[in-house]
Order: structure tokens, then C-alpha cells, then sequence
């Protein structure tokens, strides 16, 4: 199946004697033993194991887990890592999955924080502790690309685990497993969820080893898992995953056109963009270039201020993927340690009319200069 044809298809287990068309909510906590059943909602739950199939199935993966956050799908993962081992990560990522390594996981994990988009760091940053090497592509807030085949092959060659976060590019335009990741991570708040009201985080294996059993039972036992109703919304939402993506990647585009163009802008971070460093690699692995862009207004902290407050149809909100449009100026969410530059704002492109977007940031960068 395709992936439009697996999201509505794979997304339904309907074991209610009714038949419905679509899988119902299965509220319950408990299930009456017996041969092979569910025995407990932390452990088990149909409509979990509908969200599970399905990404698994749009990951190109074996297996996947779902859990009640995107960091809580980063947490179970790094809580399997060995004590005093070492991760190798990149600069530019999630501000909340690096705190996690930095401050939560300080006492267990060491990391090195390198540049991704130079292999050669990799290498150097590899030790005999290393057992992790993490990517996200494209990047949170700089929307680089990383080459998942090259970093790969290093992880490969030094039998090191790879794992990728896919948020940005979705399954729809990138699958990490089948350019060497062994997991894929997933906040599925965002475009998975799409609609800006459910949180959950989900990993996808492309093999069943030991390491994948241990970040099951971190799930069962830990009990950091999204209810029932939360995944029946996401079945719910992935059915519509690919065709929101296609409308966020050309809303986006057509946004970082004409930011390019605007002489209040300093400068556009969007790799559909020819110009952009990452054109040519985010070609050659992804089938899209994504609903995220990233811009730097012509101004400081205050007047970049001004102009996201300006906006009607870009909520100043932290989030992204929803079919609404974000906007916020990134170092003022990330707090006093961003390295985000006081006038990067970072824009999650709707569904909106595509006119009404570029109409609205044109009166809003316009009555800022």
C-alpha cells in the first residue's frame, strides 16, 4: 500500500461486534484475562495498537511505541543508554530533548554537541562510550538537513545505533529507516496530530533486537503512554497526514518566496528555497520540503516583537504542524541559554489561503519599516 492507501487502511482495528467503518474508543483500564488478551491499559490498549500499526507501516519499520509526549519518546530511549555512556548530538536541535540530555540525564549520559552537517565531526566526536548517535532533519529552529545515508554509515562502521527525529519531515516526506536509522522518534503533537489538540510522541524500530525490547518494557512499566481517546484521535488524524503535508510544504514554500524577497528580511531558512545550502541533499531524501520556515527579520529582539504581534493569521505560539499558522521568536521561548538569534522567528505555514498568509505578513513586516 501506499502511504495515503496504509493511513486510512491501517489505522483501523475494529474488533466491536457492530462492524463499525471505524475503530471505537476503548476506555477501558483492564481487560478479562485469557489466552493471548490484553491484561492491563499501561501495558495494551486496541486503539494504541491502531496508532503503533500504522506508523509503524508509514515508518517503514517493524514495530513502534507509542508514549504520552515527544519527550517522553526521547526519555524511554535515552533511559535504556548504559551508565557514562555517550551521545553524540547536534547543535541545532529540539531545545526540550537537549535539556533532557543536559540536565535530566546529566548523572547517567555524557553528550557532544556537533555540527551534522559535517560528517568528519561525527568521527571525531565518537569515544569508546559512544552508543548513541542522534539526528534531527530538518533541524528545530535552523532547518538544516542532515545526510541520514552518510551519518549512517558512519554509525555503521563504528556499531553505534542511529536515531533520527523525523518530526519536521513527517513519514510522508522522509523515511530515516530506510536510509540507515535503526529508530525513528516522532512528537506526534505535531503533524502527526495535525490539529493542535493531542500530545504524544511515538518510536519506530527497523528491527526487533534487544535494545528495542528494553524501550518497550521502559513503555509498559514507565506507563508514560498517550490514552485511549489521544490515539483514537491520532488514527483519526493520520488519515489525513498526507494531504495536509502536500498543503503545508506549498503554503511554506510560497511564504519563504516571498520572505526572500521582502526587504525586511534579513534572511530565509528553507530548503525548497534553490539558493539554500541544503537544496540539493533535501532532493535526494526527502519528497518534500516541509510546512516549517525560518526567517530573520531586519530588527532587534523588541521590533521582531512588534512584528509577530502584528500578525492575524500567525498565532504568536509555541507549536507547530497544527492546520492553523505559528509564529514566535524562538530565543524568547528557548530562554536565557538559546542560541537561536534574537531576531530568528520560526514560522509553522497552515492551511490557510495562501493570499491571506503573504497579505498579512506583507502589512505586518510593512508597518515595521
Amino acid at each position: 500500500m501506499k502511504s495515503e492507501t496504509a493511513a486510512i487502511h491501517l489505522s483501523n482495528n475494529t474488533t466491536d461486534s457492530n462492524r463499525p467503518v471505524i475503530q471505537p474508543v476503548t476506555l477501558s483500564t483492564t481487560f478479562l484475562h485469557g489466552e493471548d488478551s490484553i491484561v492491563y491499559g499501561r501495558f495494551d490498549n486496541p486503539n494504541r495498537a491502531s496508532f503503533e500499526k500504522v506508523m509503524a507501516a508509514l515508518e517503514h519499520g517493524v514495530d513502534a511505541a507509542a508514549f504520552s509526549s515527544g519527550n517522553a519518546a526521547g526519555s524511554a530511549l535515552f533511559q535504556t543508554l548504559p551508565k557514562d555512556s555517550h551521545v553524540v548530538a547536534p547543535l541545532d536541535m529540539y531545545h526540550g530533548l537537549q535539556k533532557q540530555l543536559l540536565e535530566v540525564f546529566s548523572q547517567q549520559l555524557s553528550v557532544t554537541f556537533i555540527d551534522m552537517m559535517k560528517p568528519d565531526q561525527v568521527r571525531e566526536a565518537i569515544t569508546p562510550a559512544t552508543r548513541l548517535i542522534w539526528i534531527e532533519t530538518p533541524s528545530n529552529p535552523l532547518i538544516q538537513i542532515t545526510n541520514i545515508p552518510e551519518i549512517s554509515r558512519i554509525a555503521r562502521e563504528s556499531g553505534i545505533p542511529l536515531v533520527c527525529d523525523n518530526t519536521f519531515a513527517t513519514p510522508i516526506l522522509q523515511n530515516p529507516l530506510d536510509l540507515g536509522a535503526d529508530i525513528v522518534m516522532h512528537s506526534a503533537t505535531k503533524y502527526i496530530g495535525g490539529h493542535s489538540d493531542v500530545m504524544a510522541g511515538i518510536l519506530v524500530t527497523r528491527h526487533n533486537h534487544e535494545w528495542w525490547e528494553k524501550i518497550k518494557t521502559v513503555q509498559a512499566i514507565g506507563g508514560a503512554v498517550p490514552s485511549p481517546f489521544d490515539c483514537y484521535l491520532l488514527c483519526r488524524s493520520v488519515k489525513t497526514l498526507a494531504y495536509r503535508v502536500k498543503g503545508h510544504c506549498a503554503n511554506a514554500l510560497a511564504v519563504a518566496e516571498f520572505l526572500q524577497k521582502h526587504p525586511g528580511i534579513e534572511k530565509v531558512m528553507y530548503p525548497g528555497l534553490q539558493d539554500n545550502p541544503y537544496y540539493q541533499l533535501a532532493c535526494e531524501q526527502m519528497r518534500g520540503f516541509g510546512g516549517m520556515v525560518t526567517c530573520l527579520v531586519k530588527g532587534n529582539a523588541e521590533e521582531t516583537d512588534r512584528f509577530v504581534a502584528s500578525l492575524a493569521f500567525f498565532s504568536n505560539a509555541t507549536s507547530l504542524g497544527g492546520v492553523e499558522s505559528l509564529i514566535e521568536r524562538r530565543a524568547r521561548v528557548e530562554g536565557p541559554d538559546s542560541k537561536s538569534p534574537e531576531n530568528l522567528v520560526r514560522i509553522s505555514v497552515g492551511l490557510e489561503h495562501i493570499e491571506d498568509l503573504i497579505s498579512d505578513l506583507a502589512q505586518g513586516l510593512d508597518r515595521l519599516h
